[in-house]
């Protein structure tokens, strides 16, 4: 893809776009209703700014950081419609709105075949805006995710999320290197009970890694385990 010396609407335009922001809201109100994790705005610029930032530590083009960052923002707006195949109803979603805000129709199939296979029910990293996404979303692992504030009604997922004390994702340019680090209350789970639930997720960032010609490392509690 040749660089864009301008873009036609910015990424802090996408921020605050209000429709964008209405269905990120009534997702996060729709999940909280069925007791899943936070997935608000808080969870969508997290995932915007780190998609952004892998591949900008991986010298990859600004066009490209600049399409992660979108796909990153609105890559859960499908869970306004519902939870099930929320990344194809979002892929949807989104590209029908760039579209309306005249982005480059190139660009906006980049971003909604991105959010189309960001799920790992579904989906799998195609190139390395969708690998820097799914790397972003699939490692936002943290106990302030909880929203259920009654700890002896958690599900696995609460308890794995709630057992997160600390969770950081490093980009090794020279090495090529992508790593998570965890950091478990191992009170609340082990790293058997976080592979349990997280296998398949930890599965699709090493192949989202081998899209962008990076091995994915996960270390818990200082021990390594890819």
């Amino acid at each position: 893809m040749k660089e864009k010396k301008q873009e036609n609407i910015t990424y802090e335009q996408i921020r605050k776009n209000q429709e964008i922001n209405i269905l990120i809201e009534q997702g996060n109100q729709v999940l909280g209703k069925l007791g899943y994790t936070e997935h608000s705005g808080k969870h969508a610029a997290k995932v915007a700014e780190t998609a952004g930032e892998i591949l900008k530590k991986l010298g990859c083009s600004k066009h490209h950081i600049y399409l992660s960052k979108i796909a990153g923002y609105m890559h859960d707006i499908g869970n306004a419609i519902n939870r099930h195949d929320h990344a194809h109803s979002g892929a949807i979603l989104a590209y029908e709105i760039l579209k309306k805000l005249e982005l480059p129709l190139e660009d906006a199939a980049i971003i909604a075949s991105a959010i189309g296979n960001h799920d790992e029910s579904t989906g799998t990293a195609v190139d390395v805006v969708s690998a820097a996404l799914i790397l972003a979303d699939k490692t936002d692992v943290r106990r302030n995710r909880v929203r259920n504030q009654v700890i002896a009604s958690f599900d696995a997922h609460d308890r794995v999320n709630y057992a997160a004390l600390s969770s950081k994702l490093s980009v090794n340019a020279e090495k090529m290197v992508i790593q998570m680090d965890l950091e478990l209350d191992d009170t609340m789970c082990s790293v058997m009970d976080y592979f349990e639930i997280f296998l398949q997720r930890m599965i699709m960032c090493r192949r989202a890694a081998e899209v962008l010609g990076c091995k994915f490392k996960l270390t818990a509690n200082g021990s390594k385990l890819t």
